[in-house]
């Protein structure tokens, strides 16, 4: 027997689930949320949701808001259970449920006018994101907006009627100037290395293109707080609809599943106001950098290490990898040897101690996270989380044997099956070209590092292309699970 989400329902629902202690009735909006999907829900939501539950700040509730289909396959399925999320923490030793209510509306994606009359309603003081590394406009080799983006031309063509997040932003920017009113924060909370930094040029960038002035303003006055965010949120599918309703009894549309581990950490920057996060957990601080980069490097890099031979070695779940002795030993000397002793110092925190901790994250079995997930946007994600590290090393003069491998396995990975001759299924928006450079490397490696709007100057590098060139070679002629031995071995060089 389940009972269907809903504020009517919540009475019902707490005898296995906690529920709001606020009335929803009382919230009132003071953010719009761009990309409604299950890492928002499970984080910057959750923060918001603790905050209410201490009977504080009911004036900072989310708008959610999107441009893609998925957005609005999102909205229609949070708005039949009135834009409540049951949130599904899973520990190593515990589970528990609770149903968050933060959210109080959800623009419909393809009204332009309605989404820009929102962020010019004065009550909105905060505009933030989770549209993911991907979203951002980013040329992968130079690391800078890419104004030259077919999306960005039409919405540079067409300003007033925007189809990009950016585009939005900087209508409804422009409608507040045009009112007199103070601009809203935006505050990306995706993974990206200076998120803050990245989105104020793909926004001031985009109204560069077509009102100067407009753009002066935006760099004068708007902010861009940096941010640094993690917790581990697997996608929903049939498996955690199924344990929301048999485990706890509730009929959710698309229930979220996390670990229980969560941190945000912000730069207090924040004209228009804020919330007091910091009283449910967010660390505010002067600079984000150092533990950004910590995570980027030692979480998403390992991410990043472990899934391509996971997937070669038919793996499905993260914490099945992490089992596989080989694989964990493999993803602790790379971070050992090769990316934490390039990581620079965080405030109050031991490098080895957090990896420790990322260690016990990953190998968590209850939220099921999965290889295919981690594998995805690799195009994206690799420029991101491993190559500046690679770039780092090699700039230091510094060998990159294990960091090598990784962009190996990766070229491997996209040639298409894994070890046993299972056929791959791709999830990168550039799997055409990655696959036909991979076929090409099984016997040029270099078609592969000829990709330079990934591989970007690493790809220029000697030592680089002698030890990917090596590893490529071992992983066609003797697979995987004997590459990776060898790279323990210390003869992966040979």
């Amino acid at each position: 027997m389940t009972t269907k989400l809903s504020l009517a329902n919540l009475d019902a629902i707490k005898a296995t689930a906690t529920v709001p202690a606020f009335e929803r009735s009382a919230l009132s909006a003071g953010i719009v949320h761009f990309g409604v999907g299950n890492f928002h829900r499970a984080h910057q939501a959750v923060y918001l949701d603790d905050l209410f539950n201490t009977g504080r700040d009911h004036d900072w509730a989310i708008v959610g808001a999107g441009v893609l289909p998925s957005d609005a396959a999102m909205r229609e399925k949070l708005a039949g259970q009135d834009y409540l999320t049951t949130v599904v923490e899973q520990d190593n030793n515990r589970s528990a449920a609770r149903v968050t209510g933060p959210m109080i509306d959800y623009l419909a994606p393809g009204n332009p006018t309605a989404t820009i009359a929102r962020l010019a309603d004065p009550a909105i003081r905060i505009v933030s994101l989770t549209i993911t590394e991907g979203g951002y406009f980013i040329d992968p080799a130079s690391g800078h907006f890419n104004p030259k983006h077919p999306a960005i031309v039409a919405d540079a063509e067409n300003p007033d009627a925007p189809k990009t997040v950016f585009g939005l932003i900087i209508a409804g920017l422009k409608a507040r100037r045009e009112k007199g009113l103070a601009p809203f924060t935006v505050m990306s909370c995706d993974n990206i290395p200076g998120n803050g930094e990245v989105t104020h040029a793909a926004v001031s960038g985009l109204a560069r293109l077509s009102d100067a002035a407009l753009a002066d303003w935006i760099d004068a006055n708007v902010a861009f707080p940096n941010g640094m965010v993690d917790r581990i949120t697997p996608a929903t599918g049939p498996r955690e609809i199924g344990i929301a309703a048999d485990q706890y009894g509730i009929d959710d549309a698309w229930p979220v599943f996390c670990e229980e581990f969560k941190q945000w950490v912000l730069e207090d920057h924040f004209p228009a106001g804020r919330p007091a996060l910091e009283t449910v957990g967010v660390q505010f601080v002067p600079d984000v950098a150092p533990y950004e980069l910590m995570k980027i490097r030692i979480l998403n890099g390992g991410h990043a290490a472990i899934a391509y031979p996971a997937a070669l070695l038919d793996i499905h779940f993260v914490h099945d990898a992490m089992g596989e002795p080989i694989i964990q030993a493999f993803l602790e000397k790379l971070e050992h040897d090769e990316i934490i002793p390039i990581v620079p110092p965080v405030p109050d925190t031991d490098l080895k101690a957090y990896y420790k901790q990322v260690e016990t994250r990953l190998f968590n079995p209850k939220i099921g996270d999965t290889i295919p997930r981690l594998a995805q946007d690799g195009s994206n994600r690799q420029p991101k989380f491993i190559l500046p590290s690679t770039g780092d090393r090699l700039r230091q003069g510094l060998d990159v044997v294990g960091l090598a491998l990784v962009s190996a396995l990766w070229c491997r990975y996209f040639a298409g099956t894994t070890d046993s001759g299972a056929k791959i299924a791709f999830n990168d928006a550039s799997a055409d070209r990655l696959h036909e450079a991979a076929l090409k490397a099984k016997d040029d490696p270099m078609a592969f590092l000829a990709l330079s709007d990934i591989f970007g100057e690493v790809a220029q590098s000697e030592i680089f292309a002698k030890r990917f060139t090596h590893a490529l070679k071992t992983l066609w002629e003797q697979g995987t699970r004997q590459t990776l031995q060898l790279y323990l071995d210390g003869k992966l060089t040979e």
